[in-house]
């Protein structure tokens, strides 16, 4: 789900998700990095964290999402974007809907696992209740040469 998105504000929020996605990857989990945010508030974010968790749930989106409900009181998060460098999976969509967010912003494209377009189009399916408008492509030149240098260096290592 390519689009070209230019909004500063957009650029703003995916670069923070970047970087939280490189603070990841310093402690070796893989770099993805999250934000929600709600009138230009940040109301949580995260990065993956599985690994150093031992949670197999603790992706940056879920992060983020778990954050931003603990500030707001409530597990629905309406009027909310959430931005991520990394196609959300089929884990990560199905909060987004139970939190009711109301936008998802990512960068690069997830062709094994991703959930908005690429492998599964779980938010804009008209079974379930809520739908979420996505628009990927976001700074996903950078969003995908992070990951692949991530790997790489895995590889040699």
């Amino acid at each position: 789900m390519s689009t070209t998105l230019d909004n500063t504000e957009d650029l703003r929020w995916m670069r923070r998700a970047l970087a939280l996605a490189r603070r990841g990857a310093a402690t070796g989990e893989v770099p993805v990095g999250a934000v929600v945010v709600r009138d230009g508030v940040v109301l949580g974010e995260g990065w993956n964290q599985p690994i150093g968790r031992c949670d197999p749930s603790a992706h940056a989106e879920i992060q983020a999402l778990r954050a931003a409900a603990e500030r707001v009181g409530n597990y629905r998060l309406p009027g909310v974007a959430l931005y991520v460098t990394l196609e959300p999976c089929a884990m990560c969509a199905g909060a987004m809907l139970h939190a009711r967010i109301a936008r998802l912003i990512y960068g690069a494209d997830d062709p094994r696992a991703g959930a908005v377009s690429s492998v599964f189009e779980i938010l804009g399916d008209s079974r379930l209740n809520h739908r979420v408008p996505a628009e990927g492509g976001l700074l996903a030149a950078e969003c995908g040469a992070l990951l692949r240098e991530f790997f790489r260096a895995r590889r040699r290592g």
